[in-house]
């Protein structure tokens, strides 16, 4: 076999060589035959795997090829292990040449070294020699053990589950599958499950269907494998139902009980979850007072004979009286009688009415002539009330229909009528409305008019609609709307009919587009075109910044992006209740555009994070587009919904995010300790020598971010003031206690404090809240004379209870004082806009290749995870697991957090530690690491 192989090499060579021979001397061309092409492969082999012990077959189809042979890691297969077909091919007339050959296990298991086994096909024509591409074979395998099996949970209702899984070893790499209860589970079908690229499976918010047993399946050519069973209980704490009313006191009288009650069942506690805490019943001492029966008094004297020959008495309910639901006295309360014994005379109506009594008949026909007066006078009455009613509507209706000619669906001239001259409502003439008349095509505006209303009438109100009309003024074009109005000055904004005329006018749209512009100053603000590429906005010595990675923008389009930081008095602050503002309010935008990846906004803030346990709670929010802020997340509360991921700095944060808009980061104390905020103390005095008598020096309290020491660093300058030196930080703690400022040591011999007070103090809600910026307090002076130039003294500042700073101040105020203007901490002279890869420190090809390398799971957990760990952004890599690539996004985080230092080194630092070599030698050859 031997000998055979190494004469079929010796006939190759021949081949060839007699092949290159005769290249050399035949012509170039044949006048009467074309040259044969050189074979081209119409299937090349594939690769393959060997399944237990079946060997694989590697085919290879070449036209036009005179011959057709395999090489197997640089030696040439037997002659006879090779399975040739010839076949013409009946559109082009070449001879089509097909091999296979066989590759059982036992010659993979023989290769020794670090490369696989491969096979390549080489035909051959009499043009020339072509070689196919390799086809590696491979032994396929899957380990019995998972790396890491899922673990059964008891989880509440609506939290976030993570059930990890790292399938076993094998080749080709194991697919994983997820079963819940043996069925499989597909996120597209159920928006709930995620299953990230680690084979992880998520579920987002678990719900009571979400009780099961779930069972992760690893497969590929070999084999397939189970894991244990992890179940998952998804329980559901109690929570009490609301309580009922009081009940009625069980003692009918005196001192008793009154009890409510309230059950579990709001929800039911499920699934083992925690019973209600507290007691179902309350019961509360009650006193019901006894009910007391009332009593009559003693009868009072009788009264005095009266001019019906009766005197009266009376008694009241009143010994006792009835209290507490007690019965009332029965009988009369008054009592009366003849006091004459029969002998006083009566009066004549008396008289009159027993004359009455005793005629029946005459009673009758009196008491009827008295009913028919009464009901004549109230008619006539009616009937005057009437008429006097109508002639004053009459005189009205007129003067309606005149003055309102301007306002109805169209103007008529046949129709005016003059306003009456005695109409008080009317002095001056009419308005003219012949130029009016003549343009006019459509209704103005429509009214609602009742069934019987002429369209020519406008509807009574209680506002004085009559008097307004003359100066009121209209245009009217050629449409069936109103274009546009004016309006006077002095009408009420409560007349209806003025109202709907501004409804319809373009004043209105106006006012809602000029409300919605975001003002852009100088130094506050910064613009650029940006595309494909990307780039980096970045507001100048504000710590301000947005970077938008490569790919966000889609390819072929341009956005003009900006970034705004919004003043103190224009916009609505985000804190509420007992939080602090910690970040300048920025815009970016525009906010409607699509992004395809997240973009990083960089915001400083001035939260003391250097405690060893957190104080913080803190929480991002944006502001919709009705001026409302709205919570985006909460740092250390992340889930898989929240649209954002904040890493977050000492000075500053970086916010990945997929939705530009305006944002804000707030915070609040986290008991039991007091937060704490950083603050900057700056001092400042007049720049220009003093040439009265009068001195002043200003203390400004600020945050600690580069963007609060620019803002006021440039209101001094426009006021002719100088920083004396370098502002003091102070720490001010969440205790409610004020800011104090006093002066001390003052040469009382030239100089005289006008504070009448110990001390100044600002409170502590201004300086917490955020809502006074930037807080300052004065300290005004007078020198005894002109003559007196130097100034020496001490200003303390410190928070009641808390930490405090002194100035020392040796200054002299006939000299014209330097400019001092120190680059705020952590700023640096970048530009403000920076487009495509100018923008990036990290160069296109290096990102790629370590996206490459890093995306894709590793068995060892040797990927993107421990980058992020590396890099110490691992506090929430779900956010990361669900982006299409994490890498990408852990760089883009990583070129936002070293903006000012991005040197590469701290990046191949961490890819050394995690022995990626095949990276660090792509960024040692294309970087400057």
């Amino acid at each position: 076999s031997w000998m055979r192989s190494n004469a079929f090499d010796e006939t190759l060579k021949l081949q060839e060589s007699s092949d290159y021979s005769e290249a050399e001397v035949l012509p170039d061309s044949f006048p009467s035959a074309p040259a044969e092409p050189l074979p081209e492969f119409l299937l090349e082999p594939e690769d393959a795997f060997i399944v237990k012990n079946r060997p694989v077959q590697l085919r290879c189809r070449a036209s036009p090829a005179t011959q057709i042979y395999f090489k197997c890691n640089g030696e040439w297969v037997n002659q006879n292990d090779h399975v040739t077909r010839e076949s013409l091919d009946q559109l082009t007339g070449l001879v089509v040449r097909e091999v296979d050959i066989s590759v059982s296990r036992t010659q993979v298991e023989e290769l020794f070294g670090l490369e696989d086994y491969w096979c390549q096909c080489v035909a051959w024509s009499s043009a020339g020699t072509t070689k196919s591409n390799r086809a590696y074979v491979r032994i396929a395998y899957l380990r019995k053990n998972f790396e890491q099996e899922p673990l059964g949970r008891e989880v509440r209702l609506e939290q976030e589950v993570l059930l990890q899984c790292r399938p076993p070893e094998g080749m080709p790499a194991a697919e994983v599958d997820w079963l819940k209860n043996e069925d499989v589970i597909d996120p597209s079908q159920d928006s709930n499950f995620l299953i990230t690229i680690d084979h992880d499976l998520i579920i987002k918010q678990a719900r009571l269907s979400d009780t099961a047993n779930y069972t992760c399946v690893a497969r590929n050519v070999v084999a397939r494998r189970r894991s244990s069973t992890a179940t998952l209980i998804v329980y559901v704490s109690g929570g009490w139902s609301s309580w009922t009313e009081w009940s009625e006191c069980n003692a009918r009288c005196g001192r008793g009980w009154q009890r409510r009650t309230r059950s579990c069942t709001n929800p039911a506690p499920l699934n083992g979850g925690i019973f209600c805490e507290g007691p179902p019943v309350q019961r509360v001492t009650c006193t019901t007072l006894c009910p007391v029966d009332g009593g009559w008094t003693e009868w009072a004297k009788w009264s005095a004979c009266g001019t019906e020959c009766t005197h009266w008495r009376s008694r009241e309910c009143q010994a006792p009286p009835p209290i507490n639901g007690g019965k009332h006295c029965s009988g009369s309360m008054m009592e009366s009688k003849n006091c004459t014994e029969g002998l006083c005379a009566r009066s004549k109506l008396f008289f009159f009415l027993n004359f009455l009594a005793l005629s029946p008949g005459m009673g009758v026909a009196v008491y009827t002539g008295l009913v028919v007066a009464l009901l004549l006078t109230v008619v006539m009455a009616l009937g005057v009330g009437v008429l006097a009613y109508r002639r004053r509507c009459r005189h009205l209706h007129g003067d309606i229909t005149d003055s309102s000619s301007a306002l109805t669906a169209a103007f008529h001239p046949g129709n005016y009528k003059p306003p009456r001259q005695d109409n008080p409502l009317h002095p001056s003439a009419p308005p003219d409305l012949t130029a009016t008349a003549g343009a006019f095509r459509g209704p103005l505006f429509s009214l609602p008019q009742g069934i019987n209303d002429s369209p020519h009438k406008i509807h009574m109100t209680t506002s004085p609609l009559l008097d307004p009309l003359p100066s009121l003024k209209i245009k009217v074009y050629n449409s069936s709307t109103l274009s546009s109005l004016e309006l006077p000055a002095d009408m009420g904004i409560g007349d209806g009919e003025i109202l709907s005329l501004k409804s319809v006018g373009t004043v209105g749209r106006e006012r809602e587009f000029h409300s919605h512009t975001l003002s852009r100053e100088p130094g506050l603000s910064t613009s650029a075109t940006l595309g494909h590429l990307g780039g980096r906005l970045t507001i100048p010595n504000t710590g301000v910044s947005l970077l938008v990675p490569p790919g966000t923008i889609p390819q072929g389009k341009f956005y003009e992006m900006y970034l705004i930081i919004n003043k103190w008095d224009k916009t609505t602050l985000p804190s509420e209740g007992s939080q602090t503002v910690l970040s300048p309010v920025v815009s970016c935008g525009p906010s409607s555009m699509l992004l395809n990846r997240p973009v990083v906004l960089t915001l400083p803030h001035c939260a003391q994070l250097d405690t060893p346990t957190p104080d913080w709670t803190l929480t991002l929010k944006t502001q919709t587009h009705q001026g409302a802020w709205e919570e985006v997340l909460t740092v250390g509360e992340e889930t898989l919904s929240s649209p954002c991921y904040l890493q977050l700095e000492e000075e500053c944060c970086h916010v990945l995010m997929e939705q530009l808009g305006t944002y804000g980061l707030v915070g609040q104390s986290c008991p039991p300790r007091p937060a704490c905020k950083r603050l900057q103390l700056a001092l400042f005095a007049p720049r220009a020598p003093c040439l009265s008598l009068d001195y002043s020096l200003r203390i400004y309290c600020i945050h600690d971010t580069p963007h609060a020491l620019k803002e006021v660093l440039d209101l001094e300058r426009s006021l002719g003031g100088v920083l004396l030196e370098d502002p003091k930080p102070l720490s001010f703690k969440d205790s409610y206690h004020n800011l104090r400022l006093s002066i001390h040591d003052i040469p009382h011999n030239h100089w005289r404090s006008k504070l009448l007070a110990k001390y100044q103090e600002i409170p502590f809600y201004h300086i917490w809240s955020g809502s006074q910026r930037p807080l300052h307090c004065t300290f005004s002076l007078e020198r005894a004379s002109l003559a007196v130039s130097q100034l020496a003294c001490k200003i303390c500042v410190r928070q009641v209870e808390g930490e405090g700073q002194i100035f020392q101040l040796h200054t002299d105020i006939q000299e014209t004082l330097p400019p001092h203007s120190p680059l705020p901490s952590g700023s640096t002279c970048l530009p403000s806009s920076q487009v495509g890869p100018y923008a990036f420190r990290l160069p296109d090809s290096i990102r790629q290749k370590i996206c490459a390398s890093l995306d894709a799971p590793s068995a060892r957990g040797c990927d993107w995870r421990l980058l992020a760990r590396s890099l110490g952004f691992d506090r929430y890599l779900n956010y990361f697991a669900t982006k299409p690539s994490p890498t990408g996004v852990l760089l883009d985080l990583w070129e936002a957090c070293h903006q000012g230092d991005a040197d590469l080194v701290s990046l191949a630092t961490a890819l050394e530690e995690m022995g990626k070599s095949e990276v660090l030698v792509v960024m040692t050859t294309d970087g400057d690491c």
